[in-house]
Formats: structure tokens, C-alpha cells, sequence
């Protein structure tokens, strides 16, 4: 086997594929995911509408994301999630073999930084779309010199998320038809420690990174470990799962950017308002503030609206 290189943006090939990687989605997957994301649903361990136990949507979270360890050396990357673009299509059972494939597709430079764009899908044993991840990061560059300075590489940005409700008009606890533009959806609250912070960056399989280690993030200027963007992902499409029901496992689209830094032990809450509706889907505004009111994570989500009543039940 070729040794593996050094997550250095100069090395990196276009186009470089990854994979396949093959996994299992099992109930320690599942309960290790819960608990980085204080997400213990019943549907991810008794029962859920699909005829049993599932993963969590973003259960593949870092099998996406970190694909591009397969080639390169994971304990080199210095990288910082800027934006992040998801479609779900179809929940993996609990129990069930999957596969996950993808790869860079595109590498480019802007105000000194070298980005690439990494395209993953994870299937099923029987073929079927599960997940589509489409990531853009810096490569390589020292954390404490950029985070919360502005991350996007967009110098002027087709759209922008105003991140604001209507508190005249009802707010929503489940998404519906006729919902009034503007309408607050409902929020969720988590605080992340270090603890759960390492478990969801992959600390157990030997990675120290900014996230999992604070002599690294001290290294990079940072006094004190950073919650990974994927991480806060995790935490809207769980609250999308509170609105959206069965139908975002089957039809969840996700568009992030990272805009501020998240750190170990914030207080995180996730919310959104609405933007109207399209073809039978409610589309959104979603963003995360920290307790100080800073944005750390803004952009929009869309799923089908189903009468389906069913949410998970919290088991903790």
C-alpha cells in the first residue's frame, strides 16, 4: 500500500478519488454518535417509521468528510471547514453494511488560501443514495490567524441569510403547507465538552487535531479546542429531524457556511425562519449563535412537508 502523504495543498490532486470504504452502521456507531451530539432520538435505537433502528442522518458525519484520510495523512491536516452542502436521501438501518466513495474535484486559491472541494456519497448494501456531501476547506493554515475573521471565500455572495423572524405570526413546531414567510421554527440548545468533542472528531482512532487536543489548538493561537463544523451540523439537522419528521432522512437538502468559531463549552442554539414554499417543500433559513449572540453557522435548508405526526422520542 502507498504511503500516505501530507495533507498539504500543493500535493493535493485534481481530480483524486477516494475509496471505496466500507462500514458498518452499528449500535456503537449509533450510540457513539448520540452521544457526541446529545442526540439520543428512539428511532436511532428501538424503533423508527422506516421498520426499525436507524442511523442518525449525519451518523457518516466524518466518514464523508475525513474520506480524504485514505490518501493522506490525517494527523497532518490543518484544515478549516468552510462550507458545507448535504442532500439525504435515504436512512441507513441499523445493522447494515454501507459504502462511502467520492473525492477531490477541485482545488483553487483565494486571499492567500489554498481551498479544495471534496465530493462523497455513502450508499447502501443495496446501492441506494444515503448521503451526498459536497465540503469546501482551507487546506492548510494556522487556525488562531483566521477563525472568526471571516471565512468565506466569497468576496460577494450570490445570496445571504438575514437571520431574522417574524414574531407577529405564529411560530412553527412542525414543518406545514401555508406557513407564513418568516415564521420562527423551533430551536434546540447543546453545549459540547471536550469529552464529546474528542469522540466526534475521531481522538479514539488516534487523530490530534484542533478539535480533539488543546496543545494543538494552543500551537495554532487558539486558547481553547474548536468545535468541528461538521459537529454543528449535526446539531441543526437534528432540530431539522424535530420539524421535518421522517421526510428529512428522505429528501433533507443543507447548505452551510461557517462564519465563526464554536468553542469547547459554548452554549450552541440552533433555529431558523422561514422563506416560503416550493414544489410541496418548506424551504429555510437556518443558522447556530452561541450565548453571546454570535452567529457561528448560517445558511438554508429545504425538505417535503409530510403530515406524518411521528418524531423521535428523547430517551435521555
Amino acid at each position: 500500500m502507498a504511503s500516505l502523504k501530507e495533507a498539504r495543498y500543493e500535493l493535493v490532486e485534481i481530480p483524486e478519488r477516494f475509496g471505496p470504504v466500507t462500514l458498518d452502521i452499528d449500535e456503537q456507531k449509533v450510540l457513539g454518535y448520540a452521544y457526541a451530539q446529545n442526540d439520543f432520538g428512539d428511532w436511532y435505537f428501538r424503533t423508527s417509521p422506516f421498520g426499525g433502528p436507524v442511523g442518525h442522518p449525519l451518523v457518516l458525519a466524518n466518514d464523508l468528510l475525513f474520506l480524504f484520510y485514505e490518501g493522506y495523512d490525517g494527523n497532518t491536516a490543518q484544515g478549516l471547514h468552510t462550507h458545507e452542502t448535504l442532500r439525504f436521501r435515504s436512512p441507513a438501518r441499523v445493522g447494515e453494511t454501507v459504502t462511502v466513495d467520492g473525492g477531490y474535484t477541485e482545488k483553487y486559491e483565494s486571499r492567500g488560501q489554498g481551498y479544495v472541494t471534496l465530493e462523497a456519497t455513502a450508499r447502501g448494501a443495496d446501492g441506494r443514495v444515503l448521503v451526498e456531501h459536497v465540503g469546501k476547506e482551507i487546506m492548510r493554515t494556522v487556525a488562531g490567524d483566521i477563525v472568526g475573521k471571516g471565512r468565506s471565500e466569497e468576496s460577494s455572495r450570490k445570496r445571504s441569510v438575514r437571520g431574522v423572524v417574524d414574531e407577529s405570526v405564529p411560530a412553527l413546531t412542525v414543518a406545514v403547507h401555508d406557513a407564513p414567510v418568516r415564521a420562527a421554527i423551533p430551536s434546540r440548545t447543546t453545549s459540547f465538552s471536550q469529552d464529546q468533542m474528542s469522540v466526534f472528531s475521531w481522538a479514539g482512532k488516534g487523530y490530534a487535531n484542533v478539535h480533539t487536543s488543546r496543545a494543538k489548538a494552543a500551537r495554532t493561537g487558539l486558547d481553547r479546542t474548536i468545535v468541528q463544523a461538521q459537529q454543528q451540523t449535526g446539531h441543526i439537522v437534528a432540530n431539522l429531524v424535530d420539524l421535518f419528521g421522517a421526510a428529512w432522512f428522505t429528501s433533507g437538502d443543507l447548505d452551510l457556511r461557517f462564519v465563526s468559531p464554536a468553542y469547547v463549552g459554548d452554549v450552541l442554539t440552533t433555529t431558523g425562519a422561514v422563506l416560503g414554499e416550493s414544489d410541496g417543500r418548506l424551504e429555510l433559513e437556518v443558522w447556530v449563535e452561541n450565548g453571546q449572540g454570535v452567529r457561528t453557522a448560517v445558511g438554508w435548508a429545504s425538505a417535503e412537508i409530510s403530515d406524518a405526526p411521528e418524531r423521535p422520542t428523547p430517551l435521555i
